[in-house]
């Protein structure tokens, strides 16, 4: 089993991007309590409840001189942890609420203002695996805390 950290939360009361930085998240079956999610076709429900990130990737992206930054992708939970750990299946504990990676999340035109160029495609899973956002259903509901730690319970 590894483990890594939450190095940002993010929520949004009024939709779109970028999601500002919150103290804490209450997540349900059904996404984080009280955020406003505009696009219901394309993100949230219980398959995309939660949208997570790996701080090197934002890392990589900013040192080539990529405007990118925690909560510009919509992103609801930024972890430091290998971005070779996460992908379909994974589960990650946290203090109170467990989460299992569902499905990469497709970059859209939505997200193009943090990348030269609008190039958000340098977010898809498709082109470059491993290097994107994951959506995560909730296996057990609570709230997460800045600062806590995450273990990730890899696939067998």
């Amino acid at each position: 089993m590894n483990t890594g950290s939450i190095v940002g939360l993010f929520a949004t009361t009024v939709g779109g991007v970028p999601k500002p930085r919150v103290e804490s998240i209450e997540v349900t079956t059904l996404g984080i309590r009280n955020e406003i999610i505009r696009d219901k076709k394309h993100h949230g429900g219980e398959q995309k409840a939660v949208c997570l990130l790996a701080d090197s990737i934002i890392e990589e992206l900013q040192s080539t001189g990529h405007p990118i930054a925690g909560g510009s992708t919509g992103e609801n939970i930024l972890l430091n942890v290998s971005p070779h750990l996460l992908e379909q299946g994974v589960q990650l504990e946290f203090s109170t609420v467990v989460l299992e990676i569902t499905m990469p999340a497709p970059p859209c035109k939505t997200i193009a203002e943090s990348f030269i160029d609008g190039e958000f495609n340098l977010l898809s899973h498709k082109k470059y695996p491993g290097q994107t956002r994951w959506y995560a259903r909730v296996l057990t509901e609570g709230t997460i805390h800045q600062n806590e730690t995450v273990s990730i319970n890899s696939i067998a």
